[in-house]
């Protein structure tokens, strides 16, 4: 489950399923998602997120909105039983559905009507009378209809330098994207199709590895190797940035893990 923090436990909250776009929507959509839970006779349950760069479009009832990158720690309250479904899109892919760079969705909500006018009120109405399957189809369907033919090429040299950032933990500083791109107007590319900035990208994608490497070793995490292996300057910047997103230490996140099987 990407990006949910203490897996082990929301798995027995909560069922978590995800499935692929249509050929369409490749370039700009990663996947839909879908969260049920019964929590009936439970105390309500605190789920925290770590984010990825990316906007997400949810539906549950009284709540329908378009989601930009939020930059902390995304927490939400799951109570008695309900379901939420989402499209989470790639890192540049809601560019196209946006009447302005996607900076403006950064760290905000916006209803679904207020992006997609009536027929986005008329998508929630549906997706919320909708099975599972239903929902993420009339979702898959409305997209579609409204996705340009193809990314535009400053879209998908974005995506190439986000894709770079994060698969090499060796990249820690923008000037190595630069360099590696050519393209000197990163700042302003970011802003504009990602809505957050490549320091930004570079550093939540090594959290994300930290939090990996903390759920795989348990108790015996050595934060001062993973700080070091992920560029960080030293044990207590890497401790200070995860604590400041995750809500704890790593050493401390790791200790509450199952660890290893």
């Amino acid at each position: 489950m990407p990006g949910i923090l203490h897996a082990d436990i929301a798995h027995r909250r909560f069922r978590f399923t995800t499935h692929p776009p249509g050929e369409r929507l490749v370039p700009f959509v990663t996947h839909y998602w879908v969260i049920h839970w019964d929590l009936r006779g439970q105390p309500p349950h605190e789920q925290h997120v770590l984010p990825y760069p990316a906007v997400n479009v949810t539906f549950m009832p009284g709540r329908c909105r378009v989601t930009g990158v939020p930059r902390g720690r995304f927490t939400e309250v799951l109570t008695s039983t309900g379901r939420v479904v989402g499209a989470r899109f790639r890192p540049t892919g809601f560019r196209p559905f946006l009447d302005g760079p996607v900076s403006t969705l950064t760290d905000r909500f916006r209803p679904v009507e207020a992006v997609f006018g009536a027929d986005g009120r008329g998508l929630a109405e549906a997706v919320l009378a909708a099975d599972e399957a239903g929902a993420v189809g009339l979702l898959d369907r409305f997209l579609s209809e409204r996705a340009p033919d193809q990314p535009d090429a400053a879209a998908g040299t974005v995506e190439r330098v986000i894709a770079r950032a994060a698969r090499d933990s060796a990249v820690t500083r923008v000037d190595q994207l630069v360099d590696a791109s050519g393209v000197r107007t990163l700042q302003r590319q970011f802003a504009e199709y990602v809505g957050v900035g490549p320091k930004w990208v570079i550093r939540r994608w090594r959290l994300h590895e930290a939090a990996a490497a903390a759920e795989s070793a348990g108790g015996g995490l050595d934060v001062a190797a993973l700080a070091a292996a992920l560029g960080y300057a030293d044990q207590a910047h890497l401790t200070r940035d995860f604590t400041a997103v995750v809500g704890e230490p790593p050493a401390r996140y790791a200790r509450a893990q199952p660890g290893p099987a």
